[in-house]
Order: structure tokens, then sequence, then C-alpha cells
């Protein structure tokens, strides 16, 4: 659904955003245009799915809302129904747009719909009868199943979004986080495991009905490339800033065996995952008082607690952000923004808590989806989400199928960029740091290592996660063997195992959102890299001459200006020439990521002198 883009999308999140008429019609268009379809004919199919995809988008988005803010049986099927509308409507308009792609005197735009109708799926359901409907409610209950996931922490129940909280508490003991990290994998991934592998199934039918190999190839054909250049594309990227991640992971270990010991965690080797701070030790941050450089470590503040001591509760929080933007001179979030947005965790209900960034009616009726905590993670969360809103209200002036991002990636990196400016100066300007507290020049190191705790540390993990998908569409790995390989490639690409053995029924990719919530994942690890490009850019446009790891461009309104030309422009050019508008090159490059962290890369290296690097 493109009317929905989120960090942490629902089941059918692009499928219910690819126009489709009904299965009837379609087959009458199928028929009447057969002889000779004209480039006027695909004109005119292009249109007419624009307007129908458009209507139904809004409803979809809707009953998908109620039933993401509200989880019961009910809003459950009401969102298993709708979403298999647009899963039918998806594949029909995806099946006619391939009939199109080759008539000559196509123009650039038609064309470029037409590619955007085919490969624009998330699961494609075939087209034999109840397909579409099987595929929606596997895709929707397991999703459901997710949001209602609980683990343990000392034998009693917690929630999701406590057990989350609580595996950044360094006050727990190593068992304790043990226990955690076991007890959510355990009770929410392992249940799923027979029912992902059949929604895999289906969804590769539809995928081949397409034209596709696989529904992994489909995924990785919406980049303006080839499925295998993109594959090299992030794999290049990956090279470009993995020597930054392995010295990380070398840095960190040592610590992590200081603190624990060589039998909860050796000198070398990898990690152990649950204590790393995150339930999928995909970002480290929440462990940084354990790595903390002496001396230039204590940055002497924490986000949280200035936001506490100022007396600033979840809405104050979303306000800040708004204020941001503002500062750039982007107008204010409507009112309805505000009446509509779910903030906090309601107390009599199930809800999805993962962050998500909402556009319901294509225009102005943007929200987000949170259970804010008052913290730093949240405080950066609401740049992030707000970002994808602001996004959102820039492209809705392009047609329909333009109604997105450059790129996924794009989505993803604006409010990233924007959460870079996050730095000491920006908190005074905000008045929530007291400017005789700003960390001194001393303590750049230790400001880059905290960023890198969460930048950097994700790196693999955003690759990983998709690179397990692939090889299960593609069928290299079996669903005998889903929780294996998944265990590999989280040590070949993290350096990290288990804090246990896992039991032969495990499903530990369940336990991760994205997968049940079938959320396509490279987009993260391109906005990860994106992200520094633009800062880097707008740093520049800014005029700042200091380290790039301090400027904030807060209140520059020639980055706003640019920005939002950039972001108007939706996904109506290929993302390269996106990419050009605002940081005038065509490629991306993990070039100025690794300039950001330069100093911190030097650091890291002097520390680790004589110390094994890898596992």
């Amino acid at each position: 659904m493109r009317a929905m883009i989120s960090s942490l999308s629902l089941a059918m999140s692009l499928a219910l955003a690819s126009p489709v008429l009904s299965a009837e019609k379609a087959k009458d268009n199928a028929t009447s245009k057969q002889a000779a379809p004209t480039a006027a004919d695909a004109d005119a199919f292009v249109a007419a799915v624009e307007k129908d995809l458009f209507d139904y988008s809004v409803e979809a988005s809707q009953v998908n809302w109620v039933n993401s803010t509200y989880i019961t049986e009910d809003t459950d099927a009401m969102a298993a129904r709708i979403n298999a509308v647009g899963t039918e409507k998806s594949v029909q308009y995806a099946l006619e747009a391939a009939k199109y792609m080759n008539i000559p005197g196509l123009s650039a735009d038609t064309k470029r719909k037409l590619d955007i109708l085919r490969t624009g799926l998330v699961l494609p359901a075939p087209t034999s009868p109840g397909a579409a409907t099987e595929l929606n409610q596997i895709a929707t209950n397991l999703q459901s199943q997710y949001g209602k996931g609980r683990g343990t922490l000392n034998g009693k129940e917690i929630s999701g979004s406590d057990i989350e909280a609580e595996m950044g508490n360094l006050d727990h003991s190593p068992a304790e986080f043990a226990e955690m990290w076991t007890s959510w994998h355990d009770n929410v991934g392992a249940p799923m495991k027979d029912d992902y592998a059949r929604m895999v199934s289906i969804a590769n039918a539809g995928a081949k009905e397409l034209g596709f190999a696989n529904t992994g190839a489909m995924w990785r054909s919406g980049y303006d490339m080839t499925p295998e250049e993109f594959a090299q594309m992030t794999e290049r990227l990956w090279q470009e800033v993995k020597p930054l991640y392995m010295a990380l992971h070398t840095y960190v270990r040592s610590k992590l065996n200081e603190k624990y010991g060589d039998a909860v965690q050796p000198k070398t080797g990898p990690i152990r995952a649950d204590l790393l701070g995150n339930m999928w030790a995909q970002e480290w941050g929440n462990i940084y008082p354990l790595v903390a450089p002496e001396g230039a470590g204590d940055l002497g503040y924490d986000i949280g607690d200035l936001l506490k001591a100022k007396g600033q509760g979840p809405l104050d929080m979303v306000k800040t952000g708004e204020n941001f933007y503002s500062s750039l001179g982007f107008e204010p979030l409507p009112d309805t923004f505000w009446k509509r947005s779910m903030f906090t965790k309601p107390a009599d209900r199930e809800v999805v808590c993962h962050a998500s960034a909402w556009d319901i009616d294509n225009k102005d009726d943007i929200r987000i989806k949170m259970c804010i905590k008052v913290n730093a993670d949240d405080f950066v969360t609401i740049h992030h989400e707000l970002g994808h809103n602001y996004y959102q209200r820039a492209y809705k002036a392009q047609p329909f199928l333009y109604l997105n991002g450059a790129n996924d990636g794009f989505h993803e990196a604006i409010g990233d960029f924007v959460a870079l400016s996050i730095t000491p100066q920006y908190l005074v300007d905000i008045n929530l740091l007291d400017p005789a507290t700003v960390p001194s020049a001393g303590k750049d190191i230790g400001l880059l290592l905290r960023q890198a705790m969460d930048k950097v540390a994700f790196l693999p993990f955003g690759l990983l996660v998709d690179r397990w998908r692939w090889g299960v569409f593609d069928g290299t790995i079996k669903p005998a063997n889903y929780n294996q390989a998944w265990t590999q490639l989280r040590l070949q690409y993290q350096g990290i195992v288990p804090p246990g053995e896992r039991p032969a029924n495990a499903f530990d990719p369940g336990a991760k959102y994205h997968i049940p919530g079938n959320t396509p994942y490279t987009r993260y690890f391109l906005a990860r890299i994106l992200q520094f490009q633009f800062y880097e850019a707008a740093c520049k446009q800014a005029g700042w001459t200091g380290p790039l790891h301090r400027c904030s461009f807060f209140g520059n309104k020639e980055v706003g200006e640019k920005l939002n030309a950039m972001l108007e422009m939706g996904s109506s050019k290929p993302w390269p020439d996106a990419l050009e508008a605002f940081t005038g090159t065509r490629e991306m490059s993990g070039k100025a990521m690794a300039d950001y962290f330069a100093p911190l890369k030097a650091w890291l290296d002097e520390q680790n002198k004589g110390k094994p690097q890898g596992w």
C-alpha cells in the first residue's frame, strides 16, 4: 500500500499500492486489446489504473490502520479481506502491464508507470482461485502473531515493546539477557515457520506468473537496474564500509570480555547476540556505557534524561521533531496529524507498536503510529518517522504511481539524515541542553563511537535479512534449514551467535518484525549509506566548515528548499536523478559514511592493536 511508507510497514504494503481492475474487467480488457494494443491503449490503461487504485488505497489504508491500532479477530478478518482485494488487483494489473511493455511509441512516463506496476509488488499471489485470499490470511495472521508476542523476564510474561526496552537495560545479568532473547525467539518465531513456508510457495508462484524467477528477484527489480546489478551494487557498498564494522566489532568484543569474562564472552570469535543491548543485535547504542572511551566517553548528557528533566512527554517529543522540519521551511503538520496519530500504547488493547508513518488519503491525512517512551532512541525515531510524513506530503501532487520515494532507501534515509543533525549544538538550539555542558572537541571520539554503535553496527544486519529471504525465495534455503541458514548468515555478516543452542524447530527470523511483516529490508541498508550522502550535501549547502559529525543544519532554509525540490519528485524519475538533484552525484557510495567516521576508525585501529580481528 503506497498510502503507507513505514519503518515497519504492513504485510502487503507495496502490493496494495499497485492498482488493479477486477479480474473480470482485466480479462475483458486483455481480450479486447489482444489484437494490437497501441500506445494510446497503454496510456488509457495507466490512467484507469491510477484512478482505481487511488480510491482503493484510501479504504485499504483506513482498514489497515484500524487493524494495526486495534488488533482483534474481527479487525484481522477485515484487513485480510481488503488486502486480498488489493493483492488480486495488484497481480491483475501487473499481468496486464506486462502486455503493454514492448509496444512501440510508449512515452517515457507511461513506460515507467508500467514498470512500476509490474515490479512494485511485495507478495504477488498467483491467479489461481483462492490464492490471494490464502496469501493475505497468512500475511495478516503472521503480523498479528508478532503483535501479540510475549517473552519472559525472571519467568514473568513481558510484552514486545517492554522486552525490547529491557534488552537495553544494562542492569540485567547475562542469564536474564539470555532468558529474554531465548523466550522471545521461541515464543514469537517458532510458531510461524510452517505458515511462512506456505506463504513463500504462494508468492513464488505469483512472481513466476509475472515473469520473474522468484519473489526475491522481483524485489531486486525495483531499483532502475537489473536484479544482478542491484545485488552487485549492495555488495560493493558493503565492502566500502566493512572495514569500519570490523574495527568496531573487535573493539566492542574486547569491552564485553572485560565486563563479563571469558566464560560469557570470549576474547576471540563471535559476540553473543543477547549482550549487545538489542533483541536482534542490529544496533548497539544501548551498551555504549560499557564501551565508552575513558575520558572522552562520557558525553555529559543523555537525551532521555534531558527530556525528563524538562518534564517533556511523548507529545512534546513529537512537537520538537516537527519544529526541526519547520525550521527548514516546511509547513506545520496538519491538525488531523495530532488528532489521528497513535503516540503511546493504549492500555486497553493490542496494537502493533513498531513505529511507522502513514499517508491515509494520499494527500494530507498523514500520521505516525508509535508506542513512544521518553528516551533517546524514540527521540531519534520520531525525527525519522516524520521524515516519511514530510516526504509523503511533498510528493502528494504527483500521479498516484509516483507517490513514493525515488527508491525505498530514499524514504528511510530522509528522516535518518535529519536525525544526524541531532548534535549537541542542536540540543542547545532547542533549549534541551545547557551550552555550558556541550561536549568539547576532546569528546569527539565519544560522540562518533556513540553514533557508530547504531549506524555502523546496523550495516551487516541491514544486508543479511534480505539475503536470507533471497535464498528462501530462490530455494537455496529450504524450510528444514531456515533457522540454520539464518544463524549462519548472522555469523558470516555480523559475527554474532545465539546465547545457546537453538532447537530443531526454531524459526528465529520470525522474531524480527520485518519477516512476518513482509517488509523488504535492504532499503534500511541503503538508507544508512544514503543518509550520510544527504547529510554531507546538506552541510556543504549550509556552509559548514567544522568537523562533519558536529554539523547541524537546523534552521537553514536553503537546505530545506533544495531538500523539498528532491522530495517533490517522488518516484517520477530514476533514483540517480533524485540523488543528483540534492547531492550532485548519481552514484550511491559509502565514502561519505567512511569520511564521517574516519577519526573514529583511526582511533579504533589504535585500540585494537594486537587483538585478533574477525571471528
